[in-house]
């Protein structure tokens, strides 16, 4: 009997002790447990993909299309005024100097000080587009414009005339400030067709392209039916332009680089708009400064067909060495509006000459005139 008792005794001291450990195992050990649960779920869950056309917002749905677009647009924006700041500051191109890459260069911007507006015209990159805006902003009805033969640029240089470097600097602090991107190649192939290949008779360019024809044919005289052609080829233009960069000859303000022609790095601008997402770029920069119902998003003068579609047919006269060589002109351009050599590269011819690959790829820096200084290509 006495057994027993003993018996039930303890097992009650069991149960007692089991209840305690399930008791203290439930207070400190399952709430652990479902931490790990739902943080784990959140990192092997699969990351939904964001794109800048299309960023991730609470609530989504209760926002307006145009409102959704515009936020976007901003991101993009913001990010690629980041991505120049941090390149300026990496290349060393923020810090004054006395070359053509570090003193501010403030002679092809327009600056409308009645809609504070700051603009950097830089040659096929949408220049005919914001030409005509600025123009119409000056007062020119869009009747006279359309009339007129005197060039837009002349027009527009009568209401705004070319900006001291201290009223430039000026402008910037009050005013809706942008400039407008291109791809580096297809911006050099732009300059190209719209120049060169469909030069006007007794032009400055027809003249120009003469001159390459002369200097320059002998050297494919061995391709059939070139003697025909009025114009320069691509490939002609090409050595042209490589020979003026070796030689520190200054370039035609159509196919300078951007970085030379704008100095980015010595303005703060508020907005870098592409011509790949010119449209909605576009439409952010009218309304940032205010200008809807006085101008509108477009894109003039596209010319003899969208140079995009041509980028195959004239690069792949090249050879690699020659677009490597090109890209050296416009590394700086490639490196602060972050664009990529992807999809060029590729097209070239491989070079007969493996050495000319090579020397392309170690490319330092071409000469420079003292009286015409180049960009260092590296530093």
């Amino acid at each position: 009997m006495r057994l027993r008792r003993r018996k039930r005794t303890e097992e009650s001291a069991w149960r007692a002790v089991r209840r305690c450990v399930v008791f203290f195992t439930t207070i400190c050990v399952v709430p652990v447990l479902l931490v790990l649960i739902v943080t784990t779920d959140t990192y092997m869950r699969p990351m939904k993909q964001t794109s800048f056309l299309r960023p991730q917002f609470e609530h989504v749905e209760h926002l307006p299309s145009n409102l959704r677009n515009l936020s976007a647009v901003e991101k993009r924006l913001e990010k690629r005024r980041l991505h120049l700041e941090k390149a300026c500051k990496y290349l060393g191109l923020n810090v004054p100097g006395n070359d053509s890459l570090h003193k501010p260069n403030p002679w092809e911007f327009l600056v409308d000080n009645k809609h504070h507006l700051v603009w950097c015209n830089v040659f096929k990159a949408a220049s005919t587009s914001w030409m005509y805006n600025f123009n119409i902003l000056a007062g020119y009805s869009p009747k006279f414009l359309k009339k007129s033969k005197v060039v837009p640029l002349s027009l527009a240089r009568q209401k705004y005339p070319r900006p001291s470097l201290q009223s430039l600097r000026k402008a910037f602090n009050n005013s809706v400030s942008f400039l407008i991107t291109r791809h580096p190649l297809e911006r050099l192939l732009s300059a190209y067709r719209d120049k060169l290949q469909f030069a006007l008779p007794h032009t400055h360019h027809r003249k120009l392209g003469n001159e390459i024809i002369v200097k320059y044919r002998p050297k494919f005289k061995h391709q059939k039916g070139l003697k025909s052609e009025k114009w320069p080829t691509f490939p002609e233009f090409v050595f042209y332009l490589l020979d003026c960069v070796k030689q520190g000859q200054p370039l035609d303000m159509h196919w300078t680089p951007i970085t030379d022609f704008c100095t980015p790095c010595m303005f703060d601008f508020d907005i870098i708009a592409h011509t790949e997402t010119l449209q909605e770029d576009q439409q952010y920069i009218i309304k940032k400064a205010h200008l809807e119902g006085l101008v509108e998003p477009q894109w003039r003068n596209a010319g003899h067909g969208a140079t995009a579609r041509q980028i195959r047919k004239y690069y792949s006269q090249l050879s690699r060495s020659q677009i490597l060589q090109l890209y050296h002109i416009y590394r700086y351009d490639f490196e602060l509006f972050n664009y990529s050599l992807k999809g060029y590269l590729e097209l070239g011819k491989p070079d007969e000459d493996p050495s000319a690959l090579l020397a392309a790829i170690t490319l330092k820096d071409f000469p420079q005139n003292k009286d015409n200084p180049m960009p260092r290509l590296y530093r």
